[in-house]
């Protein structure tokens, strides 16, 4: 058996996502949080579909579109290694890394981030995220968990109707 780590997935519980991203993300792709693609911006520069991306939306590592809602699944560590060379190299491409070795570590830094968040979370557990500039324009995040009541509670009862009273604080 091959070594795991807990992770992101994007979900979808209708087909909102393609109306209010640039670019969506599709269903079962693993997922970081996505707030560096928004670290060079102004607030006011944050409209439209940027602006929904910036507020709510989570980065797919396979296509780089973006998705409203996540949940916790497994990663094999190998696969995890080459999601983070991809991301690597999505840094050199679409913000100028010099290169995948400088940009790996930035990488790998992202996903750690993430599997810090979900380690002791369980599977299936539905994130979503609000972003906002805070008063110096540093980018501020919170995660909300929305955890099923009973371990055959559906997940898309838990996105209508359950209790995302509980957040964590981001970086």
């Amino acid at each position: 058996m091959t070594e795991q780590c807990r992770f992101l997935r994007t979900i979808r519980f209708d087909g909102t996502d393609e109306f209010v991203f640039e670019a969506a993300a599709s269903p079962d792709e693993w997922a970081i949080s996505g707030a560096f693609a928004f670290s060079g911006l102004e607030p006011a520069m944050v409209t439209g579909k940027t602006r929904q991306a910036f507020t709510n939306g989570f980065l797919s590592v396979e296509t780089f579109g973006r998705a409203t809602f996540v949940c916790v699944a497994e990663l094999d560590l190998a696969a995890r290694e080459q999601l983070e060379l991809a991301l690597a190299q999505h840094f050199v491409d679409a913000y100028g890394a010099p290169d995948v070795a400088v940009a790996l570590p930035v990488a790998q830094a992202e996903f750690a981030f993430v599997a810090d968040l979900v380690k002791d979370v369980p599977v299936n557990t539905v994130f979503a995220v609000k972003r906002s500039f805070d008063d110096d324009g540093d980018i501020r995040e919170e995660f909300h968990k929305i955890e099923q009541q009973a371990p055959d509670w559906p997940i898309r009862a838990a996105a209508v109707s359950g209790n995302a009273s509980e957040s964590e604080d981001g970086r």
